[in-house]
């Protein structure tokens, strides 16, 4: 499941980061913020329509999140299904 999956309030479990491409530097950025296997992420708000931003927290920091930022992603409703990855 993605991060752009879950619902407005659903906390979930970071699974992984995806690469784009090669030495992605979004995909780093992510990681370097926090987004790493285990970490629980909660969608805190949704633009309507499915438009950009995605506002969620991740430990006790916020971060507004561009769709295509938060469809790189992968989270898991059980937890540490992600620290095993």
């Amino acid at each position: 499941m993605r991060l752009t999956d879950l619902t407005k309030g659903a906390t979930a479990y970071v699974e992984r980061v995806d690469d784009a491409s090669a030495r992605d530097p979004i995909a780093q950025r992510l990681r370097d913020l926090g987004f790493v296997p285990g970490e629980p992420v909660r969608v805190v708000a949704r633009a309507p329509w499915g438009a950009d931003p995605l506002l969620v927290r991740i430990g006790s920091t916020r971060f507004a999140l561009r769709r295509a930022e938060a469809q790189r992603v992968s989270v898991s409703l059980n937890v540490g299904a992600g620290a095993a990855a």
